[in-house]
């Protein structure tokens, strides 16, 4: 195996033990740093012998079916999920909580309609968590929230009542939460889940934006790699302890998935999007379901 996670004759290394190893030499401190990370609850092996090293400024998709360890790995990267084994270095330092550099954007969850807290009281809680309300910041901080506000186009409904708003735009100041706080790391849980095509489109772009113009790394955790691919810079698909991580192109294949899956699997690329064509396998995922890679779907 070759130092860059590839095998000798070129193709992607799958299973545990591979290795992505992408660091340019420009750069300071990696983002993160899994090296042989093993993640276990109990007797269930999440994760095993992870190693993949991730340079700032990527934007990095975590692709696998439900149960496979795609949150635990959020969790690993903010100090709450202790390894079993190996290591695991996050802007070049072991993981903890509570970590400023790093901004998390949760799944969408509607906000109840009656809740008295407008948009911007929400940014505001990401520049002190314990403090409620937006009157309490100071002027920088209000000027940081407003920012924030200005960075994802969330200025015109900032002080409408939270629960009175959509889902993307619920969304947009979550994500506006997240970013309040200047991070280096920004952790995407779903964030996609539950919108419609439109504001995935929307939501997408604003994250994979500020990733390039703010040279942000960012860990998008989502079930349909379609809306990411224009930004994934590097993917690592998870499953059943099983990964395999490098660029999109050499993960997202017939051989690697169908090793991962260790059934036969058809990858298939049709009008830019990823078409995953197979039987339901042993592994726990049926390559049926709509919410992992959906069937192409007409333009509107």
């Amino acid at each position: 195996m070759n130092r860059d996670g590839t095998n000798t004759d070129g193709t992607t290394a799958v299973m545990a033990g591979s290795t992505d190893v992408g660091a340019a030499a420009d750069q300071d401190e990696p983002a993160m740093c899994f090296d042989r990370a093993t993640l276990a609850y109990g007797d269930r092996v999440v994760w095993s012998e992870l190693s993949m090293t991730v340079p700032q400024g990527e934007f990095l998709a975590v692709l696998g079916p439900n149960g496979s360890g795609k949150t635990s790995l959020l969790r690993a990267l903010l100090g709450l999920a202790p390894l079993s084994s190996g290591t695991l270095d996050v802007l070049g330092r072991p993981p903890r909580r509570g970590n400023p550099a790093i901004g998390y954007v949760p799944q969408h969850a509607g906000f109840d309609r009656d809740v008295p807290l407008r948009g911007r009281d929400l940014v505001g809680l990401g520049v002190d968590g314990h403090r409620w309300g937006f009157g309490r910041l100071s002027p920088a901080d209000r000027l940081r929230v407003e920012t924030a506000l200005d960075d994802v186009a969330a200025r015109p409904y900032a002080d409408e009542p939270i629960g009175r708003l959509s889902g993307g735009e619920q969304q947009r100041l979550r994500i506006a939460q997240a970013l309040v706080g200047n991070p280096q790391l920004l952790l995407c849980d779903e964030p996609l889940a539950s919108l419609d095509m439109r504001y995935q489109q929307e939501i997408t772009e604003l994250i994979g934006t500020w990733s390039r113009e703010r040279h942000g790394t960012v860990v998008f955790v989502t079930h349909d790699v379609n809306p990411v691919l224009a930004y994934a810079s590097r993917v690592v698909f998870v499953v059943n302890g099983r990964w395999a991580a490098g660029q999109p192109d050499d993960v997202l294949t017939t051989e690697t998935m169908s090793g991962l899956y260790e059934a036969p699997v058809e990858v298939l690329r049709v009008r830019g999007r990823i078409v995953v064509v197979g039987e339901a396998s042993g592994a726990g995922f049926d390559l049926d379901e709509p919410h992992h890679f959906p069937e192409p779907v007409a333009s509107h």
